[in-house]
């Protein structure tokens, strides 16, 4: 074997999907070219910095994956320790964080390397120059450092995913993270990138709006000898925006249906490409097993659709998507957007009052709202540093923010008190619809007194002397966040895909 390369996953919040897609797929192409790969992910081991240290010894570099956010506390404690260890021994941060933002995260100490955007050639190119003890001068897509000096080599052309290995799913141990997480879930990507440009997006960014698809055979192929060799009940695709190629997700869909091997599976999409599909299409999506879509349709005022740049989102396809995935008997996630540069009070009464609408029909929606957060990278940042948004200015302080707070300036005291209380009436409204199966007589009382005064509030915007919410608090727990991959609980500060 030509060296060992540890590769860590930090901890984050929420139970995990099954094993991280990015460290399977790094280490897939490491094994191809004979180095030895060492996967240590902190949600299926608590002793993650000591496991990360134990692997040092030998090792060619330790690559850390990173997202924005609580993630990078746990980066941070792990590559100072291996710096401590080993003070010559390479850090590499990869991923979506390093990428958006890669001087800031060079200039911290205890990072030698970044490797920007897609990295499974990168990282195998790397370990090799590092093996032979060569310079890393010529390796496309890097941004490195001798000593103070940061150089960032040209970005590398995007791979088609079809050129790449099956990620290393045999690393996994599923047995662990179905004790983690509660259930044999594989996460699994068809495809990455959305052709889309919203301004809050830095899904943009990263993928430059380039979709890379796998063929449809592969897919099927590979999913059915996965979920059957490992036992899945469930398979979450992590694609940007799955049905880009119409053609190709029904022939996904369809493949799968006709193995005849049942397991759930669920992704994200937007609500046109939903539109663009037949109702028998939403019925063979349902037979194969889709069991939940999330959906980021942010908001329902045609002038905030218009300020995210979002032309393609359109109110009555929200309504039709509902509509549709009821027919496959699918679950639906809508996320939400507010705070968002330019909205009005009068924008988010419009989003509550066509949301809670489109609740009120469609049983099978759910909602997700959130306070704008502005990612690393996106291209509205010129505009909120002078509204006078306070960027965090190094890796240790993007890894302070927690998710999901208000950074806003704009959306501070009795304007971000008023609206939380209309968040708190739309979910509660939503929650009162849904009848549980064994529902508590509390319960049951509680609902057949505030449904129709809740109701009423949202219809006027009149939210002084909240009694419903105080009568309720013993009955309901309102659920702020959901993921858009799953449609599971979110905590508060757990990441979102955009």
């Amino acid at each position: 074997m030509p060296g060992k390369v540890v590769l860590f996953y930090p901890p984050y919040e929420g139970d995990p999907l099954g094993a991280p897609l990015c460290l399977l797929a790094l280490a897939a192409t490491l094994r191809e070219e004979g180095f030895q790969p060492v996967i240590i992910d902190a949600a299926i081991h608590p002793d993650y910095k000591q496991r990360v240290c134990d692997e040092l010894e030998e090792a060619l570099c330790l690559g850390i994956s990173v997202l924005t956010g609580p993630m990078i506390r746990g980066a941070i404690e792990v590559a100072k320790a291996a710096k401590s260890l080993m003070p010559k021994l390479p850090v590499i941060f990869g991923g979506w964080h390093p990428t958006l933002l890669p001087d800031e995260t060079l200039a911290e100490p205890y990072v030698d390397v970044v490797v920007r955007g897609q990295g499974e050639i990168t990282l195998c190119e790397i370990a090799q120059a590092l093996a032979t003890k060569r310079s890393l001068k010529d390796i496309a897509g890097i941004s490195w450092k001798t000593g103070a000096m940061r150089t960032h080599n040209p970005d590398r052309k995007v791979e088609p995913l079809d050129n790449l290995p099956l990620s290393a799913f045999d690393m996994a141990d599923f047995d662990a993270y179905e004790a983690a997480g509660g259930g044999r879930k594989l996460a699994y990507a068809t495809s990455i990138g959305c052709p889309y440009a919203c301004n809050y997006c830095t899904d943009m960014v990263f993928y430059k709006r380039r979709f890379n698809a796998l063929p449809a055979e592969r897919v099927v192929q590979e999913l059915t000898t996965l979920v059957t060799r490992y036992r899945i009940d469930e398979v979450a695709l992590l694609d940007s925006n799955f049905p880009v190629d119409l053609k190709r997700a029904m022939a996904i869909a369809k493949g799968i249906y006709d193995s005849g091997i049942k397991f759930k599976w669920t992704f994200q999409a937007s609500t046109d490409f939903i539109c663009r599909m037949s109702e028998d299409d939403l019925r063979l999506l349902g037979a194969s097993g889709v069991s939940y879509m999330g959906f980021g349709t942010e908001s329902t005022s045609e002038s905030v659709l218009k300020l995210m740049n979002k032309r393609h989102q359109r109110v009555n396809e929200m309504y039709e998507t509902a509509r549709r995935a009821a027919i496959g008997g699918i679950r639906v996630t809508f996320n939400l957007i507010f705070g968002y540069p330019g909205e009005t009070e009068a924008d988010r009464i419009t989003t509550f009052q066509t949301m809670s609408d489109i609740g009120e029909q469609f049983h099978n929606v759910r909602f997700s709202p959130n306070i704008f957060t502005p990612y690393p990278g996106i291209p509205i940042w010129p505009q909120l540093r002078e509204l006078g948004v306070l960027e965090p200015e190094s890796l240790q302080a993007w890894g302070e923010m927690a998710l999901g707070a208000n950074m806003l300036p704009w959306l501070k005291g009795a304007e971000l008190a008023r609206l939380n209380r209309m968040l708190d009436y739309f979910l509660l409204n939503n929650q009162l619809r849904k009848r549980a199966k064994r529902e508590s007589w509390i319960r049951r009382l509680t609902r057949s007194v505030v449904q129709v005064p809740v109701r009423w509030r949202l219809r006027s915007s009149r939210y002084s002397f909240p009694w419903e919410i105080w009568l309720t608090q013993r009955s309901e727990r309102l659920v702020l966040r959901r993921s858009l991959v799953t449609g599971q609980e979110l905590p508060k500060d757990a990441a979102n895909v955009c």
